[in-house]
């Protein structure tokens, strides 16, 4: 049967980039983590922002849904449709084009279906660094990152998306253009429209490019392994690393030795580098002599805040530190699915976090497993919660509800965020609502209530 507004999408972007047969569409509708599933009325990949526009005037005058797509990476189910196959899949990765680099102004201007993989070998082509860095960078396009404020390993120094941004450019959710594609670091005419679409998880409009921050390439990095017996270890590691290194220190991520032995269990090719320990941290030094930060750990070692460290000696021996950070979520992923919490605490209170919470969760749940890992540096922690057997899972999952309370709450108790860097997608929409203030949900709702007052823009996210 005919349906008018698929003919229209194909007249648009071409018949080959409309999928609409069921078996077609199936790659698109379920998230990373196999856990959110969806249906969709078609699939579509425009290929300019023209057609972007085109796409989304045509499903607004159909009064269709809108699921904007990147490299449906996202740990929240937020590129995943609802199950009514109402929603019109429209997928970011034909626009894949590097528009302008400026080494000069040091801004990169690229298309949303980019992965930041290809941004970051256009940046280091230029002889500059893009400094966001994702385990999953070689598959998660700009477009995303930017929705979801994507945040990754070098927070500590650089920022988050929000702050590698400097302009956008926008297909709001009529189908009209929003050019704000402007490599200004200081424009102080009125509202900062770019930010109202950064962590939006495509609710408002469909970011379709953007002007990025670059930095200088650092001449040396220096990556170590250490080990350390706590949390509260760790976080003076932190201060005392921060105090001798300032801005070079630009990486420094917790690591539990269960997170490591999923790695070690999981990963084919995995190796410790070392003694085994409680904790570990994996810290990465730019731009500073190798010789130093030697030194630096020598007198960690010795008044015995390190407990015994590796320093690599090759891009190798780098890479496959950092595998054993980046592959800790698809090692957890191999043993089932768990209940995962993306939160942020104040650095200085990541210790009583963990204690608590563990102690808490341990009570209740007798036999549960704690996999702990994350970006200490700037108080992101990725807590994630299982059953040691696989199959207790399905039992435990349901279970999520409680688990939440308790770990949630004592987030909040401490002024922190339950998501982090991840989004809140459908995973979050309802838990967000304890958390936030009605003001602040009232404010959220005004903005897309102006913004898309036909609610069509990824439905059922965020809000």
């Amino acid at each position: 049967m005919s349906d008018a507004l698929i003919d229209q999408l194909r007249a648009i972007v071409g018949a080959a980039h409309v999928l609409s047969d069921a078996a077609d569409l199936q790659p698109f509708l379920t998230d990373w983590r196999g856990r959110y599933r969806g249906a969709a009325r078609c699939h579509v990949r425009p290929g300019n922002r023209d057609e972007v526009a085109a796409v989304v005037r045509a499903c607004a005058a159909a009064g269709a849904p809108i699921v904007p797509q990147g490299g449906n990476t996202s740990l929240c189910g937020a590129a995943t449709p609802d199950g009514s196959g109402k929603a019109v899949l429209v997928s970011l990765g034909r626009l894949n084009r590097i528009r302008a680099v400026d080494p000069l102004n040091d801004t990169i201007t690229v298309e949303a279906g980019c992965t930041l993989a290809a941004v970051q070998a256009a940046a280091r082509a230029a002889g500059r660094l893009f400094p966001l860095a994702l385990a999953s960078e070689g598959t998660c396009q700009i477009g995303g990152n930017l929705s979801t404020n994507a945040g990754g390993v070098q927070v500590l120094r650089y920022g988050n998306s929000r702050e590698l941004t400097l302009g956008l450019e926008v297909v709001l959710a009529d189908g009209t253009l929003w050019d704000g594609l402007r490599g200004l670091r200081k424009d102080n005419t009125g509202y900062d429209l770019k930010q109202l679409f950064i962590g939006a998880e495509g609710t408002l409009g469909i970011i379709t490019a953007a002007v990025l921050k670059l930095f200088a390439l650092p001449p040396v990095q220096t990556t170590c392994w250490l080990n350390i017996t706590s949390p509260a270890a760790a976080v003076e590691l932190l201060r005392l690393a921060k105090d001798a290194f300032d801005a070079q220190l630009t990486a420094f991520e917790l690591v539990s030795e269960t997170a490591l032995g999923l790695v070690l269990k999981n990963i084919s090719g995995s190796q410790r580098p070392g003694a085994a320990s409680p904790w570990y941290v994996l810290a990465e030094f730019s731009g500073t002599a190798p010789a130093a930060v030697e030194t630096w750990l020598a007198a960690r070692l010795e008044e015995g805040s390190v407990s015994d460290g590796t320093i690599a000696q090759s891009d190798t021996q780098t890479a496959h530190l950092w595998a054993l950070r980046e592959n800790i979520s698809e090692a957890q992923k191999i043993e089932g699915i768990s209940i995962k919490h993306d939160i942020a605490v104040p650095v200085s209170r990541i210790p009583e976090f963990l204690s608590q919470v563990d102690a808490a969760l341990a009570a209740a749940f007798p036999g549960i497993r704690v996999v702990a890992f994350g970006h200490v540096g700037d108080g992101n922690l990725h807590y994630n919660l299982s059953q040691p057997e696989a199959g207790d899972n399905a039992a435990f999952i349901a279970q999520q509800p409680a688990v939440n309370r308790l770990v949630h709450d004592a987030v909040h108790a401490l002024n922190g965020s339950i998501s982090a860097e991840h989004g809140l997608g459908q995973l979050k929409r309802e838990e967000i609502l304890r958390y936030k203030s009605p003001q602040e949900m009232a404010l959220m709702r005004a903005v897309k209530q102006a913004l898309d007052p036909r609610g069509l823009m990824n439905p059922g996210k965020l809000l």
